[in-house]
């Protein structure tokens, strides 16, 4: 084992490179604090022909151990599926390497970071970035690495590195910077972050004050890479100047005209036409470079792109860089549901319904780092008919989940707090077409259909997706509101949302090595421009939450009662709330603080239940009189009910002559005075006469 070690953030980061997982191509135990984190990567012996994309695994596997606890549900103790959370993180680690693999390198790879210990202070997304880039630049894996990563907070005006969770609450930027070195030049390759409304300068000083770790932290890595990496396997990276030019020369008008202006089905038919012309052209002239030619196909039309781009600053729509598509709004587009809307932007549409709930439908977390309660939830569905495609539904994909956590985030800074609107709120986003960010027009959606509900945000927000064509950084252009070619041939995808106030969330990845801080700061420019004209667009349907809320959401209504109390409001097993909860019809939450909460379809159930623990938890006064309700009756005296739960006797002793020779019954009820009560709250009474006391 060889150990290596470097102080950020005033914690040591410790890379402990060894031979224990010897199968593996490379492993690395990465420590920061007490957090450990294991890295192994493998890559397959064989290529894969044909996949058209890289074949590459990020796996984020959580471990209860790793917090000291046992997984709750009595019958399942062992990790099954990820959590969100861990499908988020794996996917950010994706995102950061994928960029750095050579074009050529058909082989499968596979990175699995285990999280092996977590000390509650230390986020282990960023140790397991940093340990799957010196895992990879130790191995013999083609890798064009290393990347560096941090998270960055800011409380009151002031940058922190690697915040700790405490930290993070207080903080007002959440953001994880990755970036590598390229001819002496850093350079951002992964964004991903949410915010309290802050502005664009923010992210550039955020990156500014990134810069000298980020630079430290390649410069650690190269020096592990230097004593202990293994040589790299070489990749050749085939050519075929003949087939190269035969393609050009017989495809070449095609490919123009698929990327001239049209509608995406229409081009989608032409690509696939060509796609079968070419393959058919292959299989008889150049059997053996199917493949080749494939991809000696795609390049072309990227170089094509790039050029109607760069110097005819034409896009394959007819728009202008930073032109945003026809956006349409409608809102209440659902008959009985408690909010609804749809945004379109083009082709791309997204319909989201939102859900009020009673405080108690909170989603119940429980994982590695977390364990609480979630009152609102934003979850987004792809389905193939969005695409035009037929594909088997098996539940949420990575990306769906993926796109649904970014929508929350972006949404979560404008949603009430718990105090002043106590509902649980869920909205899902269900994409009707698919043509480029669905994310961003789920934003859109979901933004609307909150207001429609009246549930009362603080501003509606608007996400809008930014492209790249990279052609070198003196030439490049950045696309506003990116769609078809421009995303799957483009260099970039940056999706920024945000308020008319400041940004809320961001996630940036790149298929290039990265981008400058020039290249990052226009883009927040043209991401800004784009979510104000985006808004304006959506105010001119609904500009704020409706004065109430809709005649379909519940009701809930609220009442402080004596903590000392709730175990009267439950009663004995439960039976209390059980019978209020059964007789009005609602259901009801009750805070250790003595907050309650009743909810109801109607408010007058809720109105019920509410007068009812008043009554239950009304203090008993002496000198008060009652209609006591005969409960039982003793040798001693009678046990009559004065309020539901609260019970008094009346003394044999005290019986007047004309009650003692009456057959008293269950049920009866007797006038009777709280003479007094005693330190342990027993309540003593006496008859009284109603007549002479309301002189009647």
């Amino acid at each position: 084992m060889k150990d290596f070690e470097i102080e950020i953030g005033k914690r040591k980061l410790i890379a402990k490179v060894n031979t224990l997982a010897e199968q593996a191509d490379g492993s690395c135990f990465l420590q920061y604090g007490e957090t450990m984190v294991l890295s192994t990567v493998v890559m397959s012996r064989q290529e894969i022909k044909g996949l058209g994309y890289f074949p590459l695994i990020v796996e984020y596997e959580e471990r209860y151990y790793a917090a000291g606890k046992i997984k709750g549900p009595r019958y399942i103790k062992r990790e099954t599926r990820p959590s969100d959370e861990a499908i988020c993180n794996a996917r950010m680690v994706d995102r950061t390497l994928r960029p750095l693999f050579p074009k050529d390198l058909k082989r499968e790879v596979q990175v699995i970071n285990t999280i092996l210990s977590w000390d509650g202070e230390n986020d282990p997304d960023i140790v397991a970035l940093l340990a799957s880039s010196i895992a990879l630049s130790i191995s013999p894996i083609p890798w064009q690495g290393p990347v560096a990563a941090v998270r960055i907070g800011k409380i009151k005006d002031k940058f922190i590195l690697n915040p700790t969770y405490k930290e993070k609450e207080e903080s007002e930027i959440d953001l994880v910077i990755c970036a590598v070195k390229k001819n002496g030049n850093l350079l951002i390759n992964m964004l991903e972050g949410d915010f309290l409304e802050v502005k664009e300068k923010d992210l550039l000083l955020a990156f500014d004050f990134a810069k000298p770790y980020l630079e430290k932290l390649i410069s650690f890595q190269e020096k592990i890479k230097k004593e202990v990496g293994k040589k790299k396997i070489e990749i050749f990276s085939e050519r075929n100047l003949e087939l190269e030019e035969e393609i050009r020369r017989n495809f070449r008008k095609k490919i123009e005209e698929i990327l001239e202006p049209k509608e995406k089905r229409e081009r989608i038919d032409l690509l696939e036409k060509l796609n079968e012309e070419v393959k058919d052209y292959l299989n008889l002239n150049f059997p053996e470079k199917i493949d080749l030619g494939m991809e000696i196909l795609k390049e072309e039309m990227k170089k094509i792109l790039e050029k109607n781009i760069l110097e005819k600053n034409l896009r394959p729509d007819g728009r202008k860089p930073d032109q945003i598509r026809k956006i349409s709004c409608q809102v209440g587009v659902l008959p009985r549901t408690h909010g609804s809307a749809i945004f379109a932007r083009g082709l791309t549409k997204s319909l989201s319904i939102l859900t009020l709930g009673a405080p108690g439908d909170v989603q119940l977390l429980e994982g590695m780092e977390i364990t609480g309660k979630k009152r609102f939830m934003h979850h987004y569905n792809f389905l193939p008919y969005c695409a035009g495609e037929i594909k088997p539904i098996r539940g949420p994909s990575r990306r769906e989940i993926g796109h649904g956590m970014l929508v929350e985030r972006a949404l979560l800074p404008v949603i009430p707090s718990f105090d002043d609107f106590p509902y649980t709120i869920r909205v899902v986003s269900e994409i009707l077409s698919s043509n480029g960010s669905t994310s961003m027009a789920s934003c859109c959606s979901s933004s609307l259909a909150l207001m429609d509900a009246g549930v009362p945000i603080k501003r509606p927000v608007a996400g809008i997706a930014l492209g790249l064509i990279f052609k070198d950084f003196q030439n490049y252009r950045i696309l506003t509101d990116i769609q078809g070619p421009e995303d799957h041939l483009g260099d970039m995808d940056f999706k920024v949302a945000g308020t008319e106030k400041g940004i809320c969330a961001i996630q940036m990845d790149v298929k290039i090595d990265g981008i400058s801080k020039e290249i990052l700061k226009e883009a927040l420019k043209k991401g800004k421009e784009a979510r104000l004209k985006i808004l304006e667009k959506m105010k001119k349907v609904l500009a704020k939450p409706r004065p109430k809320l809709s005649p379909f959401a519940p009701k809930i209504l609220t009442i402080k009662i004596n903590p000392e109390k709730i175990r009267e409001v439950i009663g004995p097993g439960g039976r209390t709330i059980n019978e209020i909860i059964s007789e009005c019809g609602v259901s009801i939450d009750i805070e250790e603080t003595g907050k309650i909460f009743v909810t109801a379809e109607k408010e007058e159930a809720a109105k019920k239940a509410i007068a009812w623990i008043k009554n239950i938890t009304r203090e008993i006064r002496v000198g008060e009189v009652f209609q006591g309700k005969v409960k039982r009756v003793l040798s001693f005296g009678i046990i009559l009910e004065l309020l539901p739960g609260q019970e008094g006797l009346l003394r044999i002793s005290k019986l007047k002559p004309v009650l003692k020779r009456r057959r008293i019954k269950i049920g009866d009820l007797i006038p009777v005075k709280v003479i007094s009560i005693d330190e342990i709250g027993r309540i003593n009474l006496a008859p009284v006469s109603l007549k002479k006391k309301h002189g009647k």
